[in-house]
């Protein structure tokens, strides 16, 4: 099983400690000037010991100005098949800059943009990279409501190459603040069938941010599919705001 199939491309910043550690993003870019940096695992499986994900990654966002943030994610991958050894190396290094359009208003959401790129900087035969150009043209919408908050959208995956590839990733979530202190929350996000050999999934998330200082964070999350192909994921983070 190719590592696609295992994991959702994740990873998103944090402005109001929203995307990671969760699949589905947020419309909310670093306030300008400022840092977000994570040092992160993302991993996934399937029944039968096929696993693979990151260990770790280093991402990176940049306030770069108002409404627009920078970001970068250079991984190092790992990939399990069973009755094999354990591959572990470079993985496709993923940039992107997310935009802010709409503010939000007492009615009106916040609305934004965020395309990424991933580069085929991982070894497609050792089962840590896809082996080719891979875009997501997405839009998100964000509304607050006292300690609750949620966010959500979708967008577009195209895939170069030959067979030419292209599916949809939607998903929505919510989240509220318990304690000063911490955050819980849940999402559902669905993945359409890149191909035909492949099917249709629907998978489930819950998640906490645990804010230890102003900026000392650390953002957990774990789920599995409800339709679809098998499997489950998770994604652990040391995250440092500047």
């Amino acid at each position: 099983m190719k590592l696609v199939a295992l994991l959702v491309a994740v990873l998103a910043p944090a402005a109001a400690l929203a995307g990671p550690p969760y699949v589905t993003d947020d419309p909310e870019p670093v306030a300008t000037g400022h840092w977000e940096l994570y040092l992160a695992t993302q991993d996934g499986g399937a029944p039968g010991g096929a696993a693979g994900g990151t260990a770790p990654h280093v991402e990176v966002n940049y306030g770069a100005a108002p409404g627009l943030q920078l970001h970068a994610i250079v991984p190092l991958a790992w990939s399990h098949t069973p009755g094999s050894r354990t591959e572990v190396g470079l993985g496709d290094i993923e940039l992107g800059a997310k935009w802010r359009f709409v503010e939000e208003g007492d009615r009106r959401p916040m609305v934004g943009v965020f395309p990424l790129v991933e580069l085929p900087t991982g070894s497609e035969a050792r089962g840590l990279g896809e082996g080719r150009l891979r875009v997501f043209l997405p839009l998100w919408l964000q509304k607050s409501f006292g300690p609750w908050s949620t966010y959500g959208g979708g967008g577009w995956w195209v895939e170069t190459g030959s067979p030419h590839r292209a599916w949809w990733l939607l998903g929505w979530q919510a989240q509220r603040r318990v304690a000063g202190w911490a955050s819980v929350g849940a999402e559902l996000f669905y993945e359409t069938a890149p191909d035909a050999a492949s099917r249709a999934s629907l998978r489930f998330d819950l998640g906490a941010v645990l804010d230890l200082t102003e900026l000392h964070h650390l953002l957990l999350s774990g789920g599995h599919n409800l339709a679809g192909e098998a499997g489950w994921q998770g994604y652990a983070a040391y995250l440092l705001t500047l």
